[in-house]
């Protein structure tokens, strides 16, 4: 399991349309990855039934929750800090209830209700159809707690409020949970075993935000390329299903097929890849769609085998090496994004050399790159010393992240004296003359707005580019329009 964590938006506030007839305030914060936002929005869905608005306004809420994640430090250190912040407002306001959400909920469950004594509710990532009952223990004085893992929830049944007030762009959530076991990892842990969410609710869910004017859907998983629908159930319990249901099982291959012929004007992504479930299949069907864009996020955390075995991933650096030559035969010119970490356990110099060689071998666009932070729980924390001193760390970390930033470059100057098509997503945060929106490989874009508006497909010739941004001019709508 891999976790994009974009750090412009942690800590945002959803704040949705108002529902007439609610007189109660939720203050809703999300931390993590893009999981966790997508759930915030199921969260805000539910509450909304039960008479809840959202606010922005900390200090006039009824109901304060706050999304987490666990996959490092300083995600939970954050985490904490607000706690804090909202348990002071709670001294002003006693009777706001506080609540937390997610992979930190599962993990911490005992400290923040008992020890701790700094929430009133506990909530994991399976429970949250249960939030109407948890408020009723609330409101009657007791803690209330539910991080009970679930073999089957996946919300397919519940129609969720967009974060995204653009109104172009959106997550589905197709899969929950993961089975792969990375040392370094709490998802196992914190969202339990994986299970894949029935084909018709994602269709569904994708035609309703198409009818209302959506242009990009990101299919989202902690594993998107191992999505297995045979019928309802735990994807290791595959073995044990009919041959029926095995015959008329969907795969994500079918399913990635299925949505970009239904929405041929609607662009589709997908994250997260794991290397050793993506397959061939699934490259054919991108070369086959125009609307799939031309983009992999592919974290292989290493470049070297031994560490690679060491964080009990299941591919080894040559076949890690083996699948990107497949993926840039069938899809010449595909991006490809990773995540890296410096300093796992045991890592030497020679290790970390390997992981430089890799990246120039793959010619990364970019990345996600973070030192290693033991996380309480994890089969590593548990087997393993963090024997890689914290200098040594950071030092290997700024070799990866100064030769991503060369490579980084190399591939945004490939798009120079061409015409790329983009999205337009909002205006540029440079520029109000200017666009900002991203071509098929995930290379953010800005131009002048001329005529354009949110939500159209632009053909942008680039004139110049940086590490991370082409700029250009439009020359014309897209026939994507």
């Amino acid at each position: 399991m891999e976790k994009v964590i974009e750090e412009n938006k942690q800590g945002t506030s959803l704040v949705l349309e108002q529902k007439e007839g609610n007189t109660k305030k939720l203050f809703i914060e999300s931390y993590g990855c893009a999981m966790n936002f997508s759930d915030s929005e199921i969260v805000a869905s539910i509450l909304a039934n039960e008479g809840f608005n959202t606010t922005q306004k900390l200090e006039e809420a009824d109901l304060v929750l706050v999304n987490t994640c666990s996959i490092r430090d300083k995600a939970e250190q954050t985490v904490r800090k607000r706690l804090e912040k909202y348990n002071a407002v709670k001294r002003i306001n006693p009777g706001m209830k506080v609540g937390v959400l997610g992979c930190m909920a599962e993990r911490l469950k005992s400290q923040f209700l008992e020890e701790e004594k700094i929430v009133d509710m506990v909530v994991g990532p399976d429970a949250y159809k249960d939030l109407p009952n948890l408020l009723k223990e609330v409101e009657e004085g007791r803690d209330a707690i539910n991080v009970i893992l679930s073999k089957d929830e996946t919300y397919g049944d519940i129609s969720p409020v967009r974060l995204q007030s653009n109104g172009v762009t959106a997550f589905v959530s197709i899969t929950r949970g993961c089975d792969n076991m990375c040392t370094f990892c709490v998802v196992p842990f914190t969202r339990g075993r994986e299970r894949s969410r029935e084909p018709q609710s994602i269709l569904e869910e994708i035609a309703d935000l198409a009818n209302r004017g959506f242009k990009e859907v990101t299919l989202l998983g902690q594993n998107v390329d191992s999505y297995l629908w045979y019928g309802g159930g735990l994807k290791k319990d595959f073995e044990k299903a009919t041959e029926m249901q095995k015959a008329t099982a969907v795969d994500f291959a079918q399913l990635l097929d299925m949505c970009a012929t239904a929405h041929p004007k609607m662009r589709f992504r997908f994250s997260t890849s794991n290397p050793q479930d993506m397959h061939e299949e699934v490259l054919h069907v991108i070369a086959k769609h125009y609307n799939i864009c031309n983009y992999i996020h592919l974290p292989v955390q290493s470049g070297s085998t031994r560490i690679l075995k060491e964080m009990n991933r299941q591919h080894t650096r040559e076949e890690y090496m083996a699948l990107v030559d497949k993926i840039k035969t069938i899809l010449p010119g595909c991006s490809i994004s990773q995540d890296l970490i410096s300093g796992f356990p045991t890592e030497t110099e020679d290790d970390h050399k390997d992981t430089l060689s890799l990246m120039r071998y793959v010619q990364y666009d970019f990345g996600y790159m973070f030192s290693y932070s033991e996380r309480p729980g994890t089969l590593a924390a548990r087997k393993m010393e963090d024997d890689v001193p914290e200098e040594v760390k950071k030092r290997r970390l700024q070799e990866i992240v100064d030769l991503q930033q060369e490579l980084s470059y190399e591939r945004t100057s490939r798009f120079l004296d061409q015409t790329v098509e983009v999205l337009i997503e909002k205006p540029s945060k440079k520029s109000d003359a200017h666009w900002s929106g991203r071509n098929p490989e995930n290379t953010v874009v800005v131009f002048p707005k001329e005529h354009y508006k949110v939500g159209d497909f632009v053909m942008v010739k680039i004139n110049s580019c940086t590490t991370a941004t082409l700029i250009g001019e439009p020359v014309g709508y897209s026939e994507m329009n």
